[in-house]
C-alpha cells in the first residue's frame, strides 16, 4: 500500500472516516466522519474560530444551505458554474475533460472545450475505465437543483459555497458593525457541488464543509494595522513569476509586499493568518506553499488571488485554501439583480463642495403613468447619463420591458453642493477554507510508521503512530488500568473523572495487554497515556507515557489533571511532569 492507502485504511479501521451509504453499496463523493474523525474535524474548526472569530473579531453567522435562484443568478453560478464534461461512447462513464489531460499541459482548467477536445484527440486519450473513445466536451453545471415549496414550487439550489449568504446579508452586517470599515463575517457550514467524477476520496466531495470569511474593506485603503504581526513570517511563495521559472521562492511577507508580489497589506495579512492556522492544526511547513493565480487563470474581477497548497503523497499539490481580493464584484452583482444599493456611507474629514449631476424624477407624473412600477422607473432614471436624458425620447428597462418616459416627468441639472461624505461599495477580501481537504492533509502529515528497538532475542517490530498536534488530537488522554481487576479499575475510573472535569477528552481502555493498548492509542494519536498499577495502590502514583518519544515518568495522582492540562496546552516539558523511568 502507498501512504494514501495506509492513511485511508487506518482512518476506516479506527473510526475517522467511513464511506457513506455502505449498507447500500455506497456512492462516490460522500464520506461519513466516525467518532474520532468528527472530533478531529471539530477541533480543526474550533482553532479556525479562535483565530478568525475571537482574535480577528469577525462574528459568525449561519445562513440556509438552500438558496433561491436569484441569489445564484447574481453570483454567476447559474450561468457559469460548470466543469467540462466528456462521456465515453462505449461505457457511458463521465469524466472531467481537463482532468484527463492535466499531465499533458500546464494549466488544463484554463482551456476551452474546443482546445480540450483537440488535445484529447491529438494524444489519443481514451476512457480510463474501458479504453473506449470519448465524446465531445460540453459544460455541466455543478449545482444541485431543488424545488422550494409544493407543486412546481420555486426554483432553488443547494448552495455551492457559503459566501453568498454573507453578501446577501451585507446591509444588516453593516448596521451590526455600525458601518465602520473594515468589518467581516464568518461562516462554517456545508456546501454542495455535483462533481462529475469524484475519485479522490475526501479531496473532492459532493457535500463538503467550508469555513469562509468575507472581510469588507475600504477600496482606497488596503493597509492593515497589524501587518507587523506577520511581517517576518517566511513563506514558500509560488508567485506568477516563480511559476514561469518553476521555482518556489522563500521570502518574508514584508519582502513580498516590498517587491509588489502580494498586492497589498490586507491580503498579505490573510495569507500570514492562513499560514499560522494550517501549521497550528498540523500541516507540515515544508509541505505547504502559497501559489498565486496566473494572469490567464485569475478571475476577471479579482485584484489578486493566492491558493494555499499542501503536498500529498498521491495527489501532489492540493489546494486547501483560496485567498482573494474580489474587489466590489459580488456586492455590485447582487445590487444589480436585487435593485438595492449595497454601499456604506463614508464621512469626509472635512465637508467638500462638489458639482454633481442630479436627476429628479417627478413622482407626481410617474405615479399615474406607471402605477406600481413608478418607483422602479424613477430609480432607473437616476442611473441615466446626461446624454441619454437629452436624446428627447427617454427610455428605461423595467423587468426586461422597455418603457418610454415623457420629458416633463424628469428634471436634471448640475448642482454645486456641500457634501459631508459619500456612499462607497466596499471591496471584499475572502479567505475560503476547505475543511475536508485540510482534515485529510492533517491525517497524512500526522501518519508515521517507525521501527521500535527490539529487546534481546526479539524481532524488531514497527509501530504506526499519528503524530497529531496536542490541540487537534481527537483523544487527549488514555486511562489504562494494568489489569482488569476491581482494585485497579476503581482508582482508574476516579482518575478518568478528574481529567474529564479538567475539560480534557479521555478514553478508558482495559481490553488486552498494556502493550497492545499503547499501540492502539498511538494509532489514533493520543498524546498521553496513564497506567494505573499495583504501585498506585501503595504510593498513589501512576505512569504517564508520551506518545511520540514513548518515554515514561512516574507522578502523583494528586493534581494529575493540572499536569496533563499543562502538557496539552501550556507546552510543559514532559520530563518535568514526574520522575523518569
Amino acid at each position: 500500500m502507498d501512504k494514501y492507502e495506509q492513511v485511508i485504511e487506518l482512518a476506516k479501521r479506527r473510526g475517522f472516516l467511513w464511506n457513506s451509504f455502505e449498507l447500500y453499496g455506497g456512492t462516490a463523493g460522500f464520506y461519513d466522519y466516525g467518532p474520532l474523525g468528527s472530533t478531529l474535524k471539530r477541533r480543526i474548526e474550533q482553532i479556525w474560530r479562535e483565530l478568525f472569530v475571537i482574535q480577528e473579531g469577525f462574528m459568525e453567522i449561519e445562513t440556509p444551505t438552500v438558496g433561491i435562484e436569484n441569489v445564484f443568478v447574481a453570483s454567476g453560478h447559474v450561468g457559469g458554474f460548470s466543469d467540462p464534461l466528456c462521456e465515453c461512447k462505449a461505457c457511458g462513464e463521465a469524466f472531467r475533460a481537463d482532468h484527463l489531460i492535466d499531465k499533458l499541459v500546464p494549466v488544463a482548467d484554463a482551456l476551452s472545450n474546443e482546445e480540450l477536445d483537440r488535445i484529447i484527440s491529438e494524444n489519443q486519450v481514451k476512457c480510463p475505465e474501458c479504453e473506449g473513445d470519448l465524446g465531445d466536451t460540453y459544460e455541466f453545471n455543478l449545482m444541485f437543483k431543488t424545488q422550494i415549496g409544493p407543486g412546481s414550487g420555486r426554483q432553488g439550489y443547494m448552495r455551492p459555497e457559503t459566501a453568498q449568504g454573507m453578501f446577501v446579508d451585507f446591509l444588516r452586517l453593516a448596521r451590526f458593525y455600525r458601518e465602520k470599515l473594515p468589518f467581516g463575517a464568518t461562516q462554517i457550514g456545508k456546501s454542495y457541488r455535483n462533481e462529475i467524477s469524484p475519485r479522490q476520496g475526501v479531496i473532492r466531495l459532493r457535500e463538503f464543509t467550508q469555513a469562509e470569511a468575507e472581510i469588507f474593506i475600504d477600496p482606497e485603503n488596503k493597509s492593515h494595522p497589524n501587518i507587523g504581526r506577520f511581517a517576518d513570517t517566511v513563506l514558500n511563495l509560488y508567485s506568477d513569476a516563480a511559476q514561469e521559472k518553476g521555482e518556489i521562492e522563500k521570502m518574508t511577507i514584508a519582502e513580498a509586499l516590498e517587491k509588489g508580489i502580494i498586492a497589498h497589506e490586507f491580503l498579505a495579512y490573510q495569507i500570514g493568518l492562513t499560514n499560522l492556522f494550517l501549521q497550528r492544526v498540523g500541516v507540515a511547513p515544508e509541505m505547504l506553499r502559497f501559489r498565486q493565480h496566473k494572469k490567464d487563470e485569475m478571475a476577471h474581477y479579482a485584484m489578486d488571488c493566492w491558493d494555499a497548497e499542501v503536498s500529498t503523497s498521491r495527489f501532489g499539490w492540493v489546494e486547501v485554501v483560496g485567498i482573494a481580493d474580489r474587489t466590489d464584484y459580488d456586492l455590485r452583482a447582487h445590487a444589480s439583480v436585487s435593485k438595492t444599493e449595497l454601499s456604506i456611507y463614508r464621512e469626509y474629514s472635512e465637508p467638500k463642495m462638489v458639482t454633481q449631476f442630479v436627476v429628479k424624477p417627478n413622482m407626481g407624473k410617474l405615479g399615474p403613468l406607471f402605477k406600481g412600477k413608478a418607483k422602479m422607473v424613477a430609480e432607473a432614471l437616476k442611473e441615466l447619463s446626461r446624454e441619454e436624458l437629452e436624446k428627447g425620447e427617454i427610455k428605461v428597462k423595467i423587468d426586461s420591458e422597455e418603457v418610454t418616459v415623457p420629458e416633463d416627468a424628469v428634471q436634471f441639472a448640475e448642482e454645486t453642493v456641500k457634501v459631508s461624505g459619500e456612499n462607497i461599495v466596499p471591496h471584499v477580501v475572502e479567505p475560503s477554507f476547505g475543511i475536508d481537504r485540510i482534515f485529510y492533509t492533517v491525517l497524512e502529515h500526522a501518519f508515521d510508521e517507525e521501527a521500535v528497538p527490539a529487546k534481546e532475542d526479539e524481532e524488531e517490530e514497527s509501530r504506526i503512530v499519528m503524530r497529531f498536534r496536542n490541540e487537534t488530537a481527537p483523544v487527549q488522554v488514555a486511562v489504562l488500568p494494568l489489569l482488569t481487576r476491581k482494585e485497579l479499575i476503581e482508582p482508574a475510573r476516579n482518575i478518568e473523572s478528574k481529567i474529564r472535569e479538567q475539560g480534557l477528552l479521555v478514553s478508558y481502555d482495559d481490553s488486552g495487554t498494556i502493550g497492545r493498548r499503547y499501540r492502539r492509542n498511538d494509532e489514533i494519536g493520543t498524546p498521553y497515556s496513564i497506567t494505573i498499577d499495583y504501585d498506585t495502590l501503595e504510593d498513589n502514583t501512576v505512569t504517564i507515557r508520551e506518545r511520540d518519544s514513548m518515554k515514561q515518568v512516574r507522578t502523583s495522582v494528586d493534581g494529575i489533571e493540572e499536569v496533563l492540562y499543562e502538557l496539552m496546552y501550556k507546552n510543559r516539558d514532559f520530563e518535568s511532569a514526574g520522575v523518569a523511568l
